[in-house]
């Protein structure tokens, strides 16, 4: 059985071990289209993250019997079309959600704590100069008490939420796929989320329900102290909306780990804040822990077996 890994670099330093005893592995740092065609030419199996499987993907890969994403969102498969020619296409769910739970939370205790205004504060030298003992002219506010809105209340979603009771935090979330399935928090609309929210926390896979969902019109209807953190889907939150929020002051803070294009451009609005301390960035990195990716490649190397077994 010969299997190609087309873009092995997201996997950063996990082992593959598991995945290369079941057969001839070959793995590439990363695949254009044209490479990807080539290298699936007289594959049986296709592991890829962020390749784009379409028709001329396929029909260069007579052979090919299983797709394996690298990942849980298949959105860069034409999974139709595979079913069309016979070909399986598997993912990994659950590998990260204690990964994104924690960056999730990590930016919530930086925007709301103001952890890296803090550390510049003692860094620069500022608080060697201060007059008293404490940063007074920037304060931080306790969670304790507010209310935290999830955006999608799946796995993660119901992760993130769980933390913030433990922290004292009233949840209510809203269901981008229209069925309150978790009965353990109450679901709002999400116009009634915005109004109420202190902190919102986005959860949700990126489809035709939540392209865009939150614009300049939602942000407008948040709380001017509330902070928005998207460690979800790019392109959920409108990016520009987002920057011009901030700028003009209409939430406190937002914090994100995902964008429509990555690597985030350098042109992008959020790169040109007037107001950048606004602002918290991560490179899309919460999906990734050590952890979550010995998961994942256990988790594809279990599909690849399980298919043939």
């Amino acid at each position: 059985m010969k299997i190609v890994f087309l873009d092995a670099i997201t996997m950063g330093d996990a082992s593959l071990e598991e995945m290369a005893a079941l057969g001839e592995l070959s793995c590439f740092t990363d695949s254009t289209a044209e490479q990807a065609r080539e290298r699936v030419r007289d594959a049986d199996v296709a592991c890829l993250n962020k390749v784009i499987v379409d028709k001329a993907f396929l029909d260069a890969a007579p052979r090919l019997k299983l797709i394996c994403e690298a990942g849980t969102g298949i959105n860069n498969i034409d999974v139709k079309l595979c079913e069309e020619r016979g070909v399986a296409v598997r993912n990994v769910a659950g590998y990260s959600t204690d990964s994104v739970a924690q960056i999730t939370w990590m930016h919530i205790l930086n925007l709301c704590g103001r952890a890296f205004h803090y550390h510049r504060f003692v860094f620069d030298g500022s608080y060697s100069k201060n007059r008293v003992h404490v940063d007074y002219a920037h304060p931080f506010t306790e969670i304790t008490g507010k209310t935290l809105g999830i955006v999608g209340m799946g796995a993660i979603g119901q992760r993130v939420a769980a933390i913030g009771k433990a922290f004292g935090m009233e949840v209510i979330y809203f269901s981008t796929s229209g069925t309150g399935h978790c009965k353990d928090y109450p679901s709002v609309p999400l116009d009634e989320l915005l109004q109420r929210a202190d902190v919102i926390s986005i959860h949700a896979p990126y489809n035709e329900r939540t392209a865009g969902l939150i614009g300049f019109g939602q942000l407008q209807k948040m709380k001017r102290t509330a902070v928005l953190v998207n460690t979800g889907r790019g392109g959920i939150a409108v990016e520009a909306d987002l920057a011009r929020a901030l700028d003009e002051g209409l939430i406190k803070g937002a914090a994100l780990d995902v964008y429509v294009k990555e690597p985030l451009p350098l042109e992008s609005p959020l790169m040109h804040l007037q107001h950048p301390e606004r602002l918290l960035f991560s490179p899309h990195v919460a999906w990734s822990s050590v952890e979550a990716r010995d998961r994942l490649a256990h988790g594809m190397a279990e599909n690849i077996r399980k298919f043939f077994a």
